[in-house]
């Protein structure tokens, strides 16, 4: 038995042990299957916008900065197995769980297209205190892992200048006001006439990303803008 067939064996006899389970529903995976079971895959209920030159993303961020491009992998019902996945990824340390999803998203979208002509993807930020709490922004790991899979540069372009109250529960003017100026741009020369790509976790009311995309075109205008999410919700 040669060490690959020892690492295989070894691999198997843990999953025994402890077996992995599906972030959705809790079962057991089995072998091929990583993150979310293949049922739960095939319930994903995906938006299907990116191929929409005008999607449901675009009207929600409809105002005084263009959006070129804008995707969402999911769409995010709160009280829904995949939003709480989403939930227990953003506070529970678990960012293996939005490699996974963002990896995921890009092997599907990608040959249709979508990060043609993309020069950077920007994470939204997340202020330094609330990063230290945490360990980690979720919108950067998303970005490192699009990254990872597309070539495409990631920037830190951004900055979070002040904290914010949650978002949770806000409506949509209040999740505005909430955020309205709390970005600043660095290196602003280095964006001039590039394409940049700003991802988030999940798209709300769409104020955070869209106080992101202000920020960038108030200062570079000719920089033009894109968004992705991982999760969508429905306006009600």
């Amino acid at each position: 038995m040669d060490f690959r067939d020892l690492k295989s064996w070894g691999n198997a006899l843990l999953r025994v042990i402890f077996p992995e389970v599906c972030e959705v529903c809790g079962r057991a995976l089995t072998e091929g299957e990583n993150i979310i079971c293949l049922h739960c895959m095939m319930d994903l209920p995906k938006t299907l916008l990116h191929n929409d030159q005008f999607n449901s993303i675009h009207q929600r961020l409809a105002g005084s900065v263009p959006i070129e491009k804008a995707a969402g992998y999911f769409y995010y019902y709160r009280e829904s197995d995949y939003a709480k996945m989403i939930h227990r990824a953003k506070y529970n340390n678990q960012p293996r769980i939005l490699h996974w999803l963002a990896q995921q998203y890009v092997s599907e979208i990608k040959c249709d297209g979508f990060f043609d002509g993309i020069d950077l993807i920007q994470p939204v930020p997340m202020h330094w205190l609330k990063k230290m709490h945490r360990g980690y922004n979720q919108s950067e790991e998303i970005a490192i892992a699009i990254s990872a899979a597309t070539g495409i540069e990631k920037c830190d372009c951004l900055t979070c200048v002040h904290r914010r109250s949650s978002q949770t529960r806000k409506q949509r003017f209040d999740r505005w006001l909430n955020v309205k100026d709390r970005y600043n741009v660095k290196n602003i020369e280095s964006l001039n006439g590039k394409h940049i790509l700003i991802v988030d976790d999940v798209i709300t009311t769409g104020a955070t990303i869209l106080a992101c995309c202000e920020a960038i075109h108030k200062l570079s205008p000719h920089t033009r803008l894109s968004v992705l999410s991982l999760g969508v919700t429905h306006l009600q």
